[in-house]
């Protein structure tokens, strides 16, 4: 049979598996088997063609799909913890380590701005801020600002404020992602600024032990919120081979994807902030166990969770290729 021939006679049939794949575990079985005997038709007489690529494509997703489904039995919002969002982030991964990169940049710049220019830190910090903590420096409390007002409204508080912060920092992609480098710039030279002013009075180390207590996750939703937006940015900036409002489309749902990404480990910051930081006499054991298991969640779920995902469909793409 000619190519053009076997195409027009199935290319619908392949158009509704890709495009509106069934659910029910019988049907998925079926479209697969069929697939599977198109793949290896297609393979003995058109080793080297574009049909054959397609082909193996659509019955790897499909095969990833029907072992998705045989594996999980759980929720939707399960699957898109376990599947769909790490995926994504595993795609975006470059734009990812800019943003880190860009963060440590500016987090630099901050601190050795301000052991250069002492004006700098009120200027950043404002007068207010910088006259409390010197003041509680001075009276034994350095961290005192952590234990002000009520446990339960400053966690809403700082909750609903960072995830503000995450939502701008995302929107911002849609004008050349300049607001969300600006915020990611602004929150990285004041965390500078703030480490520099206790390192000038010897507590640059309990500094880092307390505030990473919630800054470990809070600080890495800086980065992933400016990665969002960079995504948004790039994809109608950089459309590549297709439409550009398709890209747009595309990088919109990818980048609050990945924003949303966001809100458990806002939650859980907010909750260290709000009820746990304030507690600085805890033993240094807790908190290093604290930032130890903070540093587990960003590190494990953002960066080798998703690697190691990416690579498990890679072997099943390969394996299925062999049938």
């Amino acid at each position: 049979m000619r190519e053009a021939l076997f195409i027009k006679r199935n290319r619908q049939r392949w158009k509704q598996i890709q495009d509106n794949p069934s659910n029910h575990p019988d049907e998925m079985a079926k479209e697969f088997t069929q697939l599977v005997e198109d793949l290896g038709y297609s393979k003995t007489f058109y080793p080297i063609s574009k049909t054959t690529h397609y082909l193996n494509g659509v019955a790897a997703t499909k095969y990833f799909a029907i072992y998705q489904n045989k594996k999980e039995n759980s929720s939707r919002i399960i699957s898109f913890f376990k599947i769909t969002l790490p995926l994504i982030i595993a795609k975006h991964h470059r734009i990812l380590l800019i943003s880190f990169c860009l963060f440590i940049v500016f987090v630099s710049i901050g601190f050795f701005s301000a052991k250069t220019d002492e004006n700098f830190v009120r200027q950043i910090l404002g007068d207010g801020y910088v006259d409390m903590t010197l003041q509680n420096i001075k009276e034994g409390h350095p961290f005192g600002v952590y234990g002000y007002g009520n446990e339960f409204l400053s966690f809403i508080y700082i909750f609903i404020n960072n995830m503000y912060v995450s939502l701008m920092e995302f929107g911002g992609g849609i004008l050349l992602a300049y607001p969300s480098i600006h915020s990611l710039m602004y929150n990285a030279v004041m965390v500078g600024v703030f480490e520099n002013m206790f390192y000038n009075n010897g507590l640059l180390q309990n500094s880092l032990l307390t505030v990473m207590i919630h800054g470990t996750l809070e600080l890495s939703t800086f980065v992933i919120s400016a990665t969002s937006g960079i995504v948004l940015a790039k994809s109608w900036m950089f459309p590549g081979t297709i439409k550009r409002i398709d890209a747009l489309r595309q990088g919109a749902k990818e980048g609050v994807i990945i924003a949303l990404s966001n809100v458990p480990m806002l939650f859980l910051a907010a909750f260290f902030e709000g009820f746990i930081t304030r507690h600085t006499d805890m033993p240094l054991w807790l908190k290093l166990f604290i930032i130890t298991l903070s540093l587990f969640i960003v590190i494990g779920y953002f960066i080798i969770y998703p690697i190691r995902l990416k690579r498990k469909l890679i072997l099943l793409k390969t394996k299925h290729a062999a049938v």
